[in-house]
């Protein structure tokens, strides 16, 4: 069972934190991993694209001229591909591109991707995320006190408001609620803020 350090908002070590082995402890799988941030990113796509196809274009039923002696090449139709305002060959779709994953997979990913970022040292334990105002000024002496200047992702056990409002003007910070934790923003984010409350619920809904 992996013992961790428990920081409060200034960087100062307030006591230990107890991790359960199957979260934070879990085997690097780097192949689950992979397919979780495909089927992420393959769920988010719209897949909203969509041209016509000579047969959709409106108008262009006409023949534009006499098949022969005009010295230009045959047209049957000004909707032709090769003609302004035609039809576009093999023209894109509106699709589904949404992957399915298996639960216990993304469970697999989830785990060993915390466990990654827990080894390289890329997590920090917060006893409680809160602001005394949701200023941005606030989240950035957080960000200074520990030192922390790329992106970073805040799990936070509740929707704070004033939270989220000091972030929303600093690009480099992402805050999702402890039920919306994913893989994609674990992976994708440099260092990772946790706060206890939100390793408890973890913990209790994953673990075992």
């Amino acid at each position: 069972m992996p013992s961790v350090k428990l920081f409060n908002m200034k960087a100062s070590e307030v006591g230990k934190l107890n991790l359960a082995d199957a979260l934070f402890n879990a085997e690097y799988n780097e192949a689950v991993i992979h397919q979780a941030i495909v089927a992420h990113e393959a769920n988010d796509r719209q897949g909203t694209k969509s041209t016509l196809t000579r047969a959709e274009v409106r108008g262009g039923g006409a023949k534009p001229y006499r098949q022969k002696g005009t010295g230009r090449a045959r047209q049957g139709s000004t909707r032709s591909p090769q003609w302004v305002h035609g039809g576009v060959v093999f023209a894109p779709k509106s699709r589904d591109f949404s992957k399915k994953m298996n639960y216990k997979a993304k469970e697999v990913a989830l785990f060993s991707a915390l466990s990654k970022k827990l080894s390289d040292k890329e997590i920090t334990f917060i006893d409680e995320i809160k602001v005394d105002a949701p200023k941005t000024k606030e989240m950035v002496a957080f960000l200074k006190a520990f030192k922390m200047e790329k992106s970073v992702l805040i799990v936070m056990d509740n929707n704070d408001e004033a939270v989220i409002r000091a972030c929303a003007n600093i690009p480099e910070i992402t805050t999702i609620g402890v039920e919306q934790i994913n893989t994609y923003d674990v992976v994708r984010n440099a260092q990772i803020v946790i706060s206890k409350k939100a390793v408890e619920k973890i913990e209790e809904v994953y673990g075992e």
